[in-house]
């Protein structure tokens, strides 16, 4: 078979993987030089795919990494694993434009376009059909097929990868669902069919939302429980054994990634369009975790206070800057706004974090080698509980630490969130 892989980022390469581990020849689009030139060298970008598959994916003569759609031609299946951020608030729908308009050059009677790029309901058939069919003068359901299968790659992970964690799918006609089933049948355990099209865009709206909403509960709680003086941590801790009718989720400093602070403004965006009205708890999570980076920034504030320093020229370490743990994905991180914030307030930053790569390091900031480059700083932000660092040697320092991930050992200099 071959398969187009359209993106090669945190979605599209670990599919590629998979791809050509199972046999298939994928030619690998992403139109980002930098990108095209470290697979073509062998050096992966995401953490879950180390170098030495990328180079046997390579040597293998059956991965093809492109920045050119003619080499798309005689696909039997595509993939399109492209952006979708958000501008202004707005959908940003012009990669899924992009690419389905290239691709539909190149379709041909009985192949299928698979998308797995997040967005809204009714994306699929009301955008991308039109598009794969005037650009290929072919009939979609008849033709070609056509389906849509939301991503749920989460990196880092281990205990769920992207074989054994169940992939929702579903097709544009039965016929279509019947090809997106035999694709990724060759390459997951459990495909799990739906409806249609639109029920598996919301099925992915729905999942982040879910997560969205309850981070947007303890971030909450973590700011009126500091208040009121009482250890969120500890009732988080305690609620966690019911082992019925609760699931945990933890504070911080707020979300980011693609898909918590986009997903859901997808759908309250298609809700508001479609229907007209507003979907409240969306809205309302969307302004409690946008406003986190802003509450640790006072905290911070507050803190230096106490040992009567001001943020205005202090010196201020950020522990982690990526979203999630033990990852190098900067997308949507808190940690740009706080050190926007920072930077804004006049305080000279410096952040460790050894998994950003040199070219995705913020400007402004300083880089710290180890733990023991944070010695001297006024404060210590922990933003990401990153593995790899040392937090007991992090409160031995006898630096002030804020920790909003609750993972530095109790001391006297630690605050937590």
């Amino acid at each position: 078979m071959k398969l187009v892989v359209v993106g090669q980022g945190y979605v599209g390469l670990p599919v590629s993987m998979r791809a050509i581990e199972v046999g298939h020849h994928v030619i690998g689009l992403d139109l980002s030089e930098v990108r095209v030139t470290d697979l073509l060298a062998g050096r992966s970008y995401v953490e879950d795919i180390p170098n030495a598959e990328m180079q046997a994916a390579l040597d293998s003569g059956r991965f093809q990494p492109s920045r050119d759609y003619a080499d798309a031609a005689g696909f039997d299946v595509a993939v399109i694993t492209v952006p979708t951020p958000l501008r202004d608030s707005l959908p940003d729908l012009t990669f899924i434009e992009a690419s389905g308009a290239s691709l539909a050059e190149h379709i041909r009677p009985g192949c299928t376009v698979i998308l797995e790029s997040t967005t809204y309901p009714g994306t699929t058939d009301e955008l991308l059909v039109p598009i794969l069919e005037r650009g290929s003068g072919l009939t979609a359901g008849t033709d070609f097929h056509v389906g849509y299968s939301p991503e749920r790659i989460d990196p880092g992970r281990t205990d769920w990868t992207f074989q054994t964690t169940p992939k929702v799918v579903s097709g544009l006609t039965p016929e279509s669902l019947e090809k997106v089933l035999e694709f990724y049948a060759t390459i997951i355990d459990t495909p799990v069919p739906v409806k249609g099209m639109r029920e598996a865009e919301l099925t992915k709206l729905m999942e982040n939302t879910f997560r969205h909403v309850n981070i947007a509960l303890v971030n909450e709680l973590a700011v009126f429980a500091h208040q009121l003086g009482v250890d969120v941590w500890d009732s988080i801790r305690a609620a966690d054994t019911k082992p019925f009718g609760f699931m945990k989720f933890t504070p911080g400093p707020g979300v980011g990634g693609h898909c918590l602070p986009v997903d859901p403004s997808y759908l309250s965006w298609a809700v508001k369009k479609d229907l007209g009205q507003t979907f409240r708890f969306v809205e309302l999570a969307n302004d409690i975790n946008e406003n986190q980076p802003v509450h640790v920034v006072e905290r911070v504030m507050r803190l230096l206070n106490q040992d009567k320093k001001a943020l205005n020229g202090a010196r201020v370490a950020l522990a982690g800057l990526a979203y999630k743990r033990d990852s190098s994905d900067l997308r949507e991180s808190p940690s740009e706004v706080v050190i926007r914030l920072l930077h804004e307030y006049g305080a000279e930053v410096t952040a460790l974090d050894t998994w950003i790569l040199d070219r995705a390091w913020p400007e402004r900031v300083a880089r710290a080698q180890g733990v023991e480059d944070l010695r001297g700083q006024d404060i210590v932000v922990v933003l990401t509980d990153h593995t790899d660092v040392d937090y007991q040697a992090l409160a031995d320092l006898g630096v002030r630490v804020f920790d909003t991930r609750h993972v530095v050992p109790s001391a006297e200099n630690v605050s937590v969130l």
